[in-house]
């Protein structure tokens, strides 16, 4: 018999390190064609921090996003960056990025001023150019600055870093600590079918909401939440935490081994949204969220597979030997 359930579980996900002492550093270099090379730390792992840096970037010294590449090929010659984790890039780099791109443009500035022979003050970086206040004929592009600096033997490059607070541990006897970390909360409901001959579980429907902050890159966060769904299905259907269970002849040699999900997986229908509530802490009131998308869908699969059946799952992966199993046991306590 195949029954259907409705399932809902409500998360929250901390971003950024607890207890602080998680700085960010950035750069941004003037080339000599006008365009600017970003460095950073912070480490791309496809979860998009290089795009949304890029995009603050941009906003901060108000250009064209495509004036802007991004480089953090290299660890070792890098701005420090304290890692890609605890969703923390979106909360912290961006800091750096701006002061970065203050740093920059009052370079420019100073040397736009001696060129156009006016006081630093009345030069305005805007645009993509400077230019002279109350002065149309003073103006010149980024391309013009570029070529111009180069040819003066002059280097620009604007640097920043930022970190919320020192690093405080917490306290031996109640526990407490500082936290400067940013929290976001979601909402997960599923609807399953359990096949109560097989204990094959499907799900047809996962619907996930999330309070991001702002939403730099409203495409990229929802993407974001699929990836997190197809996570939580692996957590939940098929990978086993506990290394080498039953025995080691068991454990997966390589990862082509590995069992993941794949689209053949998902839901049906499949649905995500964003609220927008923007954080003090975060620079445009922007702050991480993604990882805990992953961890929302297990629990609404087992609220909802309690739902179909009147059992309660207390391991996973839930494989259909561990609802059969359930399900006989509650056969037996009658």
């Amino acid at each position: 018999m195949k029954k259907r359930g409705n399932g809902i579980s409500l998360v929250l996900h901390p971003t950024g390190n607890k207890g602080a002492g998680d700085p960010s550093q950035a750069a941004i270099q003037l080339k000599p064609d006008g365009t600017f090379t970003l460095i950073i730390g912070s480490v791309d792992l496809g979860q998009g921090s290089t795009t949304i840096l890029q995009q603050f970037a941009a906003d901060e010294l108000d250009v064209p996003i495509d004036s802007i590449s991004v480089n953090n090929a290299a660890g070792n010659i890098a701005p420090v960056c304290t890692g890609s984790f605890a969703s923390r890039v979106t909360l912290i780099a961006p800091h750096a990025v701006r002061i970065a791109a203050e740093d920059l443009k009052k370079q420019v500035c100073l040397w736009a001023a001696e060129q156009f022979e006016v006081d630093v003050a009345n030069v305005v970086f805007a645009e993509n150019k400077v230019s002279v206040k109350d002065d149309s004929e003073k103006v010149m592009s980024m391309a013009e600055v570029g070529e111009g600096v180069l040819g003066s033997a002059n280097y620009i490059i604007g640097t920043g870093a930022w970190f919320a607070a020192p690093f405080t541990d917490h306290d031996p006897e109640t526990g407490k600590m500082e936290s400067v970390a940013a929290i976001s909360f979601g909402a997960c409901v599923v609807e399953v079918e359990v096949d109560t001959e097989t204990g094959v579980v499907d799900i047809h429907k996962a619907i996930q909401v999330w309070e991001v902050g702002k939403a730099v890159n409203p495409m990229m966060c929802k993407m974001q939440i699929h990836g997190g769904l197809s996570i939580g299905l692996g957590y939940t259907f098929m990978e086993n935490a506990m290394p080498y269970y039953p025995g080691i002849d068991h454990s997966p040699g390589s990862l082509a081994d590995y069992q993941i999900p794949t689209f053949a997986d998902y839901p049906e229908d499949t649905t995500c949204a964003l609220a927008e509530v923007p954080h003090p802490v975060g620079l445009k009131g922007a702050k991480g969220f993604s990882e805990g998308s992953s961890s929302a869908p297990i629990s609404a699969i087992i609220t909802a597979i309690h739902d179909a059946t009147g059992v309660w799952i207390l391991e996973i992966p839930i494989t259909p030997e561990v609802v059969l199993r359930a399900l006989e046991g509650k056969e037996k306590a009658g």
